[in-house]
């Protein structure tokens, strides 16, 4: 599949953000993991599941195979370094309040701008970019509920996916208005996480069907 060429700034700010959601979501995994009392093994896994598995469900749909985290091995130096992270500083991340879910916010926005960013430089439309940018940022989270056998957040909980989607969405507006696209990234990124935040604190969910 051919690709459009990206403003190297672009590109550098995607490859930055990539890499701290998955630190980011490495975390979340990771302390998921020390609340379920895993072992270190245990840890390290769910770490890499959050971290990478929205970004390899992305690469493998778009065509840009071998996944970028088993092609640069910062991906997995980056979700190993957060499980470890979790494993031996889970006390002082724990005092944050709601830490998984704010780590969580934080990769979400991570993930949802640099998925909808990949996609369109990968030459797809803004439906289908849009829908990536929402997999890449919930499917870490997905196989990391799953693996502890929690129903996925993005299917009970607040706005979850609609935040992600969000982002995507301020993103291609963002190259629609032919706007700087780092400071659309970076205000996409804030908008995903501010709503998620705000979602929770307030208890905001998405529509249910009548009657349930």
């Amino acid at each position: 599949m051919p690709t459009i060429p990206m403003p190297s700034d672009l590109s550098t700010l995607l490859m930055v953000m990539d890499l701290i959601g998955v630190f980011v979501f490495g975390l979340s995994g990771g302390t998921l993991a020390v609340r379920k009392r895993l072992d270190i093994f245990g840890v390290l896994v769910l770490s890499l599941a959050a971290a990478l598995a929205g970004g390899v469900f992305r690469d493998l749909l778009i065509g840009a195979v071998p996944p970028a985290s088993l092609r640069d091995e910062r991906y997995l130096l980056a979700a190993l370094a957060a499980g470890f992270v979790a494993f031996f500083f889970h006390r002082p991340i724990n005092r944050l309040g709601k830490p998984v879910m704010v780590l969580d916010a934080a990769g979400l926005g991570l993930f949802a701008v640099a998925g909808c960013g990949k996609a369109l430089a990968f030459g797809l439309a803004p439906l289908p970019a849009a829908l990536l940018a929402v997999l890449t940022a919930c499917g870490g989270g997905v196989m990391r509920d799953l693996l502890v056998a929690e129903v996925p957040r993005v299917l009970c909980e607040e706005i979850y996916a609609m935040a992600a989607l969000l982002g995507a969405i301020i993103v291609i507006a963002g190259q629609n208005l032919g706007l700087p696209p780092v400071p659309v990234a970076v205000a996409g990124a804030t908008a995903v996480f501010v709503l998620r935040v705000v979602s929770v604190l307030r208890g905001w969910s998405a529509p249910r069907a009548p009657g349930t």
